[in-house]
């Protein structure tokens, strides 16, 4: 389509902005390239193999933080902003010829994501303001579980009532259970439908706390046989048939009003003990092949399952970019950024991980745009099947993107072909290149980003859209154990990224272009931080402890501008960049603090697995973060107190750290008031402030380890092993020191 007279939307540079990111890179260079000149003078220079070696390793930790610096000012070399204007959307293209649009929702173990939230999720985006007849959701269930199926055939019955409702009433908050616990109306009306709801969520509870279904909630002969012929004796969930089960079809199906109803369709592939693809790639490659079968919309939108739409016109407002070419010719996606509910005032884990989602989109936007994030991420169907030039033909017919569905959806011949496109060895049996040409990428955990990256590579661009109010909102980890253990899986993806013959840093820098190259570089080598971060959380501290100086003394003017600079001037534009996308100073610093406790954690043993990994000793793949809520825990996350809970040897790290950092900090202030004060401060001042800066980001640990009696405290096992390893590690490194 040709661009509207009427505007569907708008770009806004920030020319202001831009010039002053250049000129500040510019500077903080000329400040890095002038520390680099000492270290390496100092390194020359030392007349003792430990003194060599200390600097040695903050010369390689300075390089790292380098490095990862000039990668972040890829992202401020160009930051654009987007407005869409959906009421003009009409004007310039009538409803009825909307692209229909097919919605892929995954869920992988009810234990973890309550059915009940998935539900939640397929109803928000069933409501969307959008013709219904041209919706299909399609539910992903890797648990093949019972209980998934019973929570949606419970929700069809429901959405009877609810799309009329939300359509009526002009809903905002289409999530009925955000509704319902919101501000909602006090009509005889609506009552009547939230005693509808409450009680389709007891029904569902309930099977849900039993673990099975039972045949009192079984209400006709369909449901009995859709739980017979699939849940036999022998089921598992890692080894299972396919079930597919069409629960709503909008040429049959009517809502109260009379209106069609979406299509609803739960699917499970087949699993087997011996299938490769169990991974949530393989779960979306199955629904591009099923639904491409079924519907073939040439629109997809991929939902996480705790996801839920926030705004009914988000659809039309994809459909301002989709319908307007001239905005980006080969436009592939757009990517709305994940938003959060639920977060404490100070975001205490950094959920809200705003310089991925927010900061750095805005900057890739500028160039060929943001990268896939997994979810709130709208796609032509094309664009999974090679590049813009490259077109790569499917198998079959049916599962090319311009084939056209004549037949209904509950048709036996369609329905065989949808079950044999969810085979678990079907892509294996194919040369088409599922998952490596074609759909969604393998080869890491974090198949989301490397399948963004690829198509970027491939030639496709595409569109940031951040509208005042969040189009999604997602569930958040509110334990530390959590938060740990979800960028322990990212650090383990981001990894194998970063390290295999598509790596953004060589391949990327090729096929994508240098500034997007170098975008993805940053993303991929963030486990990177691992080393850097360590050497600065121990070493500067180590050698306190023992005596001996490795910094510029503080009457040394000029080197501790250069540090002071260096320091004050990444945390600042840090800081500025985060409040200017609507962050405030508590966040920001909540987002230091466990930038820092993830390269302690998280990224250590994300390293340790990618190692043991490329050397065949564990495979762990993909792991499901719990969204399950327990009453006190989420009483103390509000509260904005650290959840530490059950033991884990991701606290480790961070805890050892705390202890080595207040011994050293402790030191330095004895070292000072035990007399020599001048001397003290001015061979160790710079050791004593990157010691007591540790201090302060592990306030909550010491909490944690020393001042709580609560469930949610540091356990005692962890508080004492870590002691045991910072008193090792200290006595190591002064036998190290005095041996040499």
């Amino acid at each position: 389509m040709e661009t509207s007279p009427t505007p569907l939307n708008a770009l806004k540079l920030m020319p202001f902005r831009m010039i002053f990111n250049r000129i500040y890179a510019l500077v903080y260079l000329f400040a890095i390239a002038s520390l680099l000149y000492r270290h390496i003078h100092t390194l020359l220079n030392s007349t003792a193999f430990p003194s060599f070696l200390v600097h040695a390793a903050i010369l390689f930790a300075d390089l790292l933080f380098a490095f990862m610096w000039s990668t972040t000012q890829a992202y401020h070399m160009r930051q654009v902003t987007r407005t869409e204007f959906p009421e003009n959307l009409e004007k310039a293209v009538r409803e009825e010829d909307f692209p229909a649009m097919d919605v892929f929702i995954c869920t992988a173990d009810p234990t973890k994501e309550p059915p009940l939230d998935v539900v939640n999720t397929a109803l928000s985006v069933m409501a969307y303001d959008y013709p219904a007849e041209k919706i299909s959701v399609y539910v992903s269930d890797d648990g093949g579980s019972e209980l998934t199926l019973f929570a949606f055939m419970e929700a069809a019955k429901f959405a009877r009532h609810w799309l009329p409702f939300c359509r009526e009433n002009k809903v905002v908050d289409r999530c009925p259970d955000v509704f319902f616990t919101s501000g909602y109306g006090t009509s005889l009306h609506t009552q009547k439908l939230k005693m509808m709801y409450e009680s389709m969520k007891e029904r569902v509870e309930k099977v849900c706390e039993r673990g099975k279904m039972n045949d009192e909630y079984i209400t006709n002969e369909q449901e009995r046989l859709a739980f017979e012929n699939y849940w036999t004796p022998g089921f598992s969930r890692q080894h299972h048939p396919t079930i597919i089960q069409v629960l709503l079809e909008s040429k049959e199906d009517k809502d109260t009003s009379g209106y069609p109803m979406p299509r609803l369709v739960y699917i499970s592939r087949e699993k087997s003990k011996t299938s490769q693809h169990h991974y949530k790639g393989g779960a979306l490659n199955t629904l591009i092949r099923v639904s491409g079968v079924m519907t073939n919309a040439p629109i997809i939108l991929t939902l996480d399952c705790d996801m839920y739409s926030n705004d009914p016109s988000t659809p039309k407002r994809a459909l301002c970019y989709f319908m307007d070419r001239s905005v980006r010719p080969n436009l592939g996606y757009i990517q709305f950024p994940q938003r959060f509910h639920g977060l404490n005032e100070a975001d205490i884990y950094a959920s809200e991980h705003k310089h991925i989602f927010q900061i750095n989109t805005m900057g890739m936007d500028g160039f060929s745009g943001p990268n896939y994030y997994g979810t709130g991420c709208f796609f032509w169907r094309r664009t999974f099947f090679g590049g813009p030039l490259t077109f790569v033909r499917p198998e079959i017919e049916e599962l090319g993107p311009d084939y056209v569905v004549t037949k209904p959806i509950m048709a036996p011949e369609m329905l065989e072909l949808a079950h044999n496109v969810a085979r678990c060895n079907y892509e294996d049996q194919s040369d088409s290149g599922w998952g490596y040409k074609m759909g969604f990428k393998y080869g890491t955990v974090v198949e989301d980003t490397y399948t963004g990256y690829r198509l970027t590579c491939e030639g496709w661009n595409s569109i940031y859209c951040n509208p005042e109010r969040p189009a999604f909102l997602g569930d958040i980890p509110i334990s530390l154990g959590d938060a740990l253990n979800q960028n322990k899986r990212w650090g383990v993806g981001l990894l194998e990224v970063a390290l295999n013959k598509y790596s953004p840093l060589t391949y990327g820098t090729r096929t994508a272009g240098f500034i997007m190259g170098y975008c993805y570089t940053h993303l991929a080598f963030w486990p990177f931080w691992l080393f850097p971060v360590t050497i600065y959380s121990y070493l500067p501290q180590l050698t306190l402890l023992n005596g001996l100086p490795i910094f510029p003394k503080t009457s040394d003017n000029v080197w501790i501008l250069v540090y002071a600079f260096l320091f004050i001037g990444a945390n600042a534009q840090d800081c500025y960049d985060f409040i200017s996308t609507g962050g405030t100073c508590r966040r920001w610093w909540s987002d230091q603090r466990m930038w820092l406790m993830r390269a302690l954690s998280s990224y250590l043993f994300a390293g340790v697995e990618f190692v043991s990994k490329q050397l065949g000793i564990s495979n762990q793949g993909f792991t499901v973060t719990s969204k399950v809520v327990d009453d006190e825990q989420g009483k103390r996350y509000e509260q904005g107190v650290f959840e530490f809970g059950a033991p884990s040897p991701l606290f480790v790290p961070i805890a050892v750290a705390a202890i080595v950092n207040l011994a050293a900090f402790l030191k330095g202030i004895g070292m000072v008031l035990g007399g020599g004060r001048g001397r003290s401060l001015d061979l160790f001042g710079v050791q004593m402030f990157v010691a007591g800066y540790g201090v302060l980001n592990s306030l909550p640990l010491y909490h944690g380890m020393l001042l709580r009696s609560d469930k949610g405290r540091m356990p005692t096992k962890i508080t004492v092993i870590s002691s045991f390893i910072a008193w090792a590690i200290y006595i190591s490194f002064s036998f190290f020191l005095g041996s040499l």
